[in-house]
């Protein structure tokens, strides 16, 4: 149920926000992981098994539509009378480069949706880059891509608020501000870039769910996140926005620099899951980086969702013959499949 406040109860807990921040990022994943479980084991049970679909796609023109009715369908997805979000990865735009998940690819699930029997389909993001949402969504084709197809769009960032207590302690916070959108929505859908990302080393549909917390609460972008350690945060925000899908835009990625600054790669796939870390831990297969080496996919896999590869469902292409080596800043070259391990600290380093 979505809380009212008033201002001076707003003003209160975006203070312990601030408190939070100025204890020095002591929510930094490796401080927090001393504990054994820092769950809660009742709202977290065991990872079972999970589908993962991999289908190639070589470009945005043509039955777009369809390949994505064919992936949600053999992943599963059950969306019949649900009230469905989709979270595509909306940060920023530059002619030059390819940022975010395309309008093209967005318009196409909305239609999928439907087709499936969904009974309302909201296209929803609060980009943490620039705080001008609709700036965004018109620069890069998204409002036109919506607007063809009547689908709805929630600028995050300034939708009414809920609280939601924490279930999952990596953060010093025990309460998530959520935005309306994404607390009333049935099923969320998260639709991720297939990139690189200079402080996490791979942005996928976990490090996507940052786009559900409000700028206004927490910063741009995102800098209260940021500050507490990124790892941490990408784990206590995806626990609580528990993202029930994931397509993951690999048609055209971004690779190096990332997720802004980056060189984009054509890689020709989509990825679909019914669990988002089953679903980033093929997706970081595909781009030529060991899942195992990402901290952050390694710790949600003990409690957020699948990451034994032994026990994701691979339908559609066979991952291994659809990889794609993303290059990767020096910082994280060690997440690459063979290569030595080893690496700097800049996964916690603030915005």
């Amino acid at each position: 149920m979505t809380e009212r406040i008033d201002r001076r109860t707003f003003l209160r807990r975006s203070a312990i926000v601030g408190t939070a921040v100025a204890a020095g990022g002591a929510g930094t994943l490796a401080y927090l992981q001393r504990r054994a479980v820092p769950w809660d084991q009742s709202a977290f049970p065991p990872p079972g098994d999970a589908r993962v679909a991999v289908l190639r796609a070589g470009s945005y023109e043509h039955g777009l539509q369809e390949l994505v009715l064919d992936g949600l369908r053999v992943v599963g997805a059950k969306v019949r009378g649900a009230r469905v979000l989709l979270k595509p990865n909306l940060v920023e735009f530059d002619p030059a480069t390819t940022i975010n998940t395309d309008p093209r690819l967005v318009a196409a699930t909305v239609l999928a949706m439907r087709r499936l029997g969904a009974a309302s389909v909201t296209v929803a993001d609060g980009p943490g880059h620039r705080r001008d949402t609709q700036y965004v969504a018109e620069s890069s084709g998204m409002q036109q891509a919506l607007a063809a197809v009547e689908a709805p769009f929630v600028d995050l960032n300034t939708d009414g608020l809920a609280a939601r207590r924490l279930r999952s302690h990596y953060t010093a916070l025990d309460e998530l501000w959520l935005p309306k959108a994404v607390v009333d929505a049935d099923i969320v859908v998260s639709m991720p870039k297939l990139k690189t990302h200079h402080w996490a080393g791979v942005t996928l549909s976990l490090k996507n769910c940052f786009g559900c917390v409000p700028g206004r609460v927490y910063g741009w972008p995102k800098n209260a996140l940021h500050w507490m350690g990124i790892e941490a945060s990408i784990l206590d925000v995806a626990a609580a926005v528990r993202p029930d899908l994931a397509i993951v835009d690999g048609i055209v990625g971004m690779e190096g620099n990332g997720p802004i600054s980056g060189t984009p790669v054509e890689a020709g796939v989509l990825v679909f899951g019914n669990d988002p870390v089953a679903t980033d831990v093929v997706a970081a297969h595909l781009m030529g980086i060991d899942p195992e080496r990402i901290a952050y996919l390694v710790e949600a896999g003990r409690f957020l969702g699948q990451a034994d590869m032994e026990r994701i469902d691979h339908t559609g292409e066979d991952p291994d013959g659809e990889v794609t080596p993303f290059e990767l800043l020096p910082t994280f070259s060690h997440f690459r499949v063979g290569s030595p391990e080893g690496g700097g600290d800049a996964a916690d380093a603030p915005a």
